[in-house]
């Protein structure tokens, strides 16, 4: 690898080196269609501001899975694929992952900010293959150079969650370090991946947090400093917050009955918003189909929006957002001691399949990380 990397230009990744090991999809399904192969498609740079970045470790996510089983299939292969040339079932074999972190390979001669030996890492796109394998390529803006406090290991559980977080919270919530210390917080559904996250970068910016989980979690989020934690399993969620005074944002990672009720605990009539990362868009394209899903899907969200703006509170949906920047701002925030990484369990990358039913079964505390190939190999 050292000798292709000190001979090749752009133009010639093909003709280095062709393939590499990676963990694949043929077909949508269960666990069982996970297929290891030595003779995975290398990536190729094809935009002059991409890079490629050799894996050392990749973080599994709940999309993952779904991703498995077809979840989104037409809205990202329409991503993928916008003017419609490929075959159906194109996207095959598919590479999974959307947590990465590792060393740049190679740089595209627009690259300014980013140079080989880097250690980065990044969130990857849905539409983009995937961290399971041994290389990927990546736009220079999506990726930031890793928090130096942390291992490879470590930094593969953050930057998914991270940038939903941020796409929630800073693009669409309008919160930023600067406007945060008078304001309070719900976050629903705190102990898994986004909600941990969310607490800490609220904490950090002086927010007041309150977050909703079960019995078995309460000691954990405390140790990430929730100032208020509500026990659903302990009688509904709804009437004890009922009784707390009222929040300007609510982050919303349950779904489901919660939005039923959670807009009545914002503060009327003041920018309060409601955030929801549960949202029925890809479900609306994967069974209606691109054009009606859309339809659906805009006039679900147009009248919601309506609906909750005469009460005087704003309804929002949050998506998930690649983004360098903010994983730059990030960066800065693990290296002051602020965020800290949580894994939960580590798997070498013959171990692909157990992580993913690792993942699947749930009720995980931390993100659950494969580790590719180990620094200095």
């Amino acid at each position: 690898w050292l000798v292709c990397r000190q001979s090749r230009s752009i133009s010639s990744s093909s003709r280095c080196m062709s393939i590499m090991p990676a963990w694949v999809i043929d077909r949508y399904g269960s666990n069982d269609v996970l297929r290891y192969t030595k003779n995975a498609s290398f990536p190729v740079i094809n935009y002059p501001n991409e890079v490629i970045v050799k894996v050392f470790a990749a973080g599994l996510n709940p999309i993952d899975v779904s991703m498995r089983g077809g979840y989104g299939a037409n809205t990202l292969s329409m991503k993928r694929d916008p003017l419609n040339i490929k075959l159906s079932g194109s996207e095959f074999p598919l590479i999974l992952g959307r947590d990465v972190s590792g060393v740049i390979m190679e740089c595209g001669p627009d690259v300014k900010y980013f140079k080989e030996g880097d250690e980065v890492w990044a969130a990857i796109p849905p539409w983009k293959q995937g961290s399971l394998a041994e290389f990927v390529v990546l736009s220079g803006n999506e990726i930031s150079l890793k928090p130096k406090s942390l291992s490879h290991v470590e930094a593969a559980a953050i930057p998914y969650v991270a940038t939903t977080s941020w796409s929630a919270l800073v693009n669409t919530g309008g919160l930023n370090k600067d406007n945060c210390a008078s304001k309070r917080i719900l976050i629903l559904g705190g102990s898994g991946g986004v909600g941990t996250f969310a607490t800490q970068m609220l904490k950090a910016w002086g927010a007041h947090v309150t977050v909703t989980c079960s019995h078995n979690a309460e000691r954990f989020v405390g140790e990430l400093g929730v100032d208020h934690v509500v026990d659903y399993t302990a009688g509904p969620a709804e009437e004890a917050l009922s009784a707390l005074e009222k929040f300007d944002l609510v982050l919303d990672n349950v779904g489901g009955d919660t939005e039923r009720w959670a807009l009545g605990l914002l503060k009327p009539w003041s920018g309060a918003k409601y955030v929801t990362l549960v949202t029925p868009f890809l479900q609306n394209t994967d069974r209606l189909g691109i054009a009606d899903g859309m339809m659906q899907t805009a006039a679900t969200v147009a009248t919601k929006t309506i609906k909750h703006l005469v009460k005087g509170v704003h309804y929002r949906w949050g998506f998930f957002a690649p983004s360098g920047p903010a994983l730059d701002e990030i960066t800065d925030m693990v290296d002051a001691g602020q965020i800290r990484a949580v894994v939960e369990e580590v798997f070498s990358f013959s171990q692909v399949s157990q992580a993913f039913e690792k993942v699947e079964k749930g009720h995980a505390r931390g993100k659950t990380v494969i580790e590719i190939s180990k620094g200095g190999d």
